[in-house]
């Protein structure tokens, strides 16, 4: 019997065993990663701290530090990426969460995996000055542990509008209930974001309320179903002239934002102008997640959009008045 060719084309060190070996590996450094982000993110609601840095930037450290400790993979930030993304996938129906908290967060959740996972390559590459980043991304993940925060929680949002209208029809259209119509700015309507779907209350006098009826939360929990949700304002402060005026409505009952952020009050001015009437929507809120410098730009920039939707909602009343 003839011996079995030997083929010569055939790599030596190329052997499906140990590339078998690191596929289970890697498989098993993934499912470690993700057991350990969801045992980690139930014990930080149940602490309360799921609108913290330690949430939206610890979570994905720890995915991205558990994968590469444990399986090595030799592309880091590649594995991280794919693994945060499953992590992401399965997040809202094991966490409860919605649409638009995980679209919002997924860009600090991807940020953070890559640099973990260009640090943990440039490390182990003989670049270990990459490690003194470690503590400056713990320091991070603290942010809003305890209150604390690098910038200000408070702040407030608005946008200015002429309309061609006089001052009195102006008021008659605040006083009345609005007439809502779809988003128009493009990060709204990107967005899930809930949208007002019909408002009863009428008045500008203290104490007059409007009830505002938003489209139900559709969570992405297992078994879950939709949600009402509603705001309650009421007339606080109320000044009119026949060529100026100033409203304040206090939030009083929040079910729509209140997972996302603490609005306070809507501050509404107008005054005559050359135009016709220039009216102002201002809203007051306290921002409630944290990284401060990534919601803090991000929900300024949804409530400053809100406004210019309220201004824009009123300016077309009176302009059809």
């Amino acid at each position: 019997m003839e011996p079995y060719p030997h083929d010569s084309s055939a790599d030596p060190h190329d052997d499906p065993r140990p590339r078998s070996s690191t596929a289970r590996l890697l498989l098993a450094g993934i499912t470690l990663a993700l057991f350990a982000a969801m045992l980690v993110a139930e014990a930080l609601g149940s602490a309360g701290l799921e609108e913290t840095s330690l949430f939206y930037v610890g979570i994905p450290a720890l995915i991205a530090v558990t994968v590469v400790l444990t399986a090595r993979p030799k592309n880091a930030v590649g594995v991280a990426l794919a693994t945060t993304t499953v992590g992401l996938a399965l997040a809202g129906p094991l966490l409860d969460e919605g649409v638009v908290c995980l679209l919002i967060a997924a860009p600090l959740f991807y940020g953070v995996a890559v640099l973990v996972g260009l640090l943990a390559q440039a490390a182990r590459g003989g670049g270990h000055r990459a490690l003194v980043a470690a503590p400056l991304l713990a320091l991070i993940a603290l942010e809003g542990v305890g209150g604390v925060s690098v910038i200000p929680r408070q702040d407030n949002a608005g946008t200015t509008v002429t309309i061609a209208a006089a001052p009195a029809r102006v008021e008659a259209a605040l006083a009345a209930p609005p007439d809502f119509g779809p988003y128009e700015a493009p990060f709204l309507r990107a967005l899930p974001f809930p949208k007002p779907v019909r408002a009863t209350g009428s008045g500008l006098s203290v104490g007059d309320a409007r009830l505002i009826a938003f489209t139900p939360r559709r969570s992405l929990g297992l078994g879950s179903t939709p949600t009402p949700r509603s705001m309650e304002l009421r007339v606080v402060e109320s000044t009119s002239t026949a060529d100026a005026g100033r409203v304040v409505f206090d939030v009083t009952a929040d079910s729509t934002l209140a997972r996302w952020l603490d609005l306070r009050r809507a501050v509404v001015t107008w005054s005559a102008s050359a135009g016709g009437t220039e009216m102002t929507w201002r809203l007051e809120y306290a921002r409630t997640f944290d990284p401060s410098w990534y919601f803090g730009p991000v929900q300024h920039h949804a409530v400053a959009d809100a406004a210019g939707y309220l201004a824009e909602t009123f300016a077309d009343m009176a302009e059809a008045e």
